[in-house]
């Protein structure tokens, strides 16, 4: 009852300030709004409008003022002059990404050299021969006569061959490793070939036709460290291919990092024992009746810079499978990689290729899948090049892309 009793203490308030007049606060206001005015520049609005429009008219002046000195979308320029603004914008976007991957790569490379590198050790950027493209043709000690259907259509020989790696930057190069005997006769054979023609690119492999992606691996890394070039190539030596369309297609991807080029392909994984592209490694892809992923066709693919520099450093961690083209594929899977799925790469024999010639669209390379190549490319390889190739003259002629 006491505690009910009590009465609640009184709360000491605080006293209130004086509230000011009226004419202290339409001055403040007068005065405020008056130094707004200087602040802002605009004492030109306490002006009297010249016209005889009073009241909202001047008012609608003012602000027209305001709607006149604000730029324009597009500053005036025409609806195909701000599209050309932004392709430009892109493509310097697009540049500056390469430019960045190269660098990442180059700082990859000393990395890996100071930490006693994982592949071959490419020599300083600086110090090797510059190219647009580096041609790896992949040939067998048994290929001579491929090579020579080769020299006489598509390949340039002697003083041609040396011109067309100094005006164009295009180097062309049959690869080939050694045999299992070092030295024996068909290491002597191609000693003696190579001396005659000089556009070999000899590599530190054994010879065989299930190392195909060993000596890919071997090719890549023996070219990076050879020349300093945009793109490498890797075809085989009965594919028809028009060089000076060839520089063309390339050259469209040239501002991109990370190329990867080919006719891409996604094709069953054979698990059957004893048939030709065999897959002992089938289970590592699904169950039985799946299919590869995407990659390029192996008669001819194309690489930029950067993807043959990382084959270069990893190369001894990177897996081989059965099938060369699946090989690069995986290797490439993991990666930021922009696919190019480029069909001018694998046109068919005539008369597709020639129909597509008399259309005006040079095919870039030609054979025939049933083949894996052309079919007896030793007895058609001239007669296809009369029909689709593009001109003796067209790979001079083709723009100066190189620098």
């Amino acid at each position: 009852m006491a505690l009910t009793e009590r009465q609640p203490l009184t709360e000491k308030k605080a006293p209130r300030a004086r509230p000011m007049s009226g004419k202290v606060v339409v001055a403040l206001c007068a005065t405020s709004f008056l130094v707004g005015l200087l602040l802002s520049g605009r004492t030109t609005l306490l002006t009297p409008p010249s016209s005889a429009a009073s009241g909202h008219g001047a008012r609608v002046d003012l602000f027209a003022e305001d709607c006149d000195q604000m730029p324009k979308l597009g500053g005036g320029k025409k609806p195909n002059d701000i599209m050309k603004e932004v392709s430009r914008t892109h493509q310097a976007i697009q540049s500056l990404d390469k430019s960045v991957s190269s660098l990442e790569m180059e700082l990859a490379v000393e990395r890996a050299k100071r930490n006693g590198g994982l592949g071959l050790a490419a020599p300083a950027k600086g110090l090797l021969p510059k190219a647009f493209v580096v041609i790896g043709i992949n040939t067998a000690f048994s290929s001579k006569r491929r090579r020579d259907s080769l020299r006489d259509t598509w390949v340039p020989r002697g003083e041609k061959l040396r011109r067309l790696e100094k005006e164009k930057g295009v180097v062309v190069r049959f690869v080939i490793g050694h045999s299992a005997t070092p030295g024996g006769a068909l290491d002597r054979a191609i000693d003696v070939e190579a001396a005659a023609t000089a556009d070999f690119l000899r590599l530190d492999h054994v010879e065989g036709y299930h190392e195909l992606s060993a000596k890919t691996r071997t090719y890549f890394a023996t070219a990076v460290a050879t020349w300093d070039a945009e793109f490498y190539v890797k075809v085989d030596d009965d594919v028809h291919v028009n060089l000076g369309m060839l520089m063309n297609r390339l050259a469209k991807y040239r501002s991109r990092p990370r190329v990867y080029v080919g006719c891409m392909k996604s094709g069953p994984v054979l698990s059957q024992k004893g048939v030709k592209y065999h897959e002992p490694e089938y289970w590592k892809f699904g169950d039985e009746g799946n299919k590869y992923f995407r990659h390029a066709t192996g008669q001819i693919y194309a690489v930029s810079r950067d993807l043959a520099s990382y084959i270069s450093i990893n190369q001894p961690i990177l897996h081989r499978f059965a099938n060369e083209d699946v090989s690069l594929g995986a290797w490439l899977l993991g990666l930021e990689v922009e696919h190019v799925d480029d069909r001018s790469l694998c046109c068919a024999t005539p008369p597709d290729c020639e129909w597509k010639k008399q259309a005006g669209n040079v095919c870039a390379a030609s054979f025939d899948w049933s083949c894996s190549g052309i079919c007896k490319s030793v007895d058609r390889m001239r007669a296809i090049h009369s029909a689709c190739g593009e001109g003796d003259g067209a790979v001079w002629s083709a723009a100066a892309i190189w620098i």
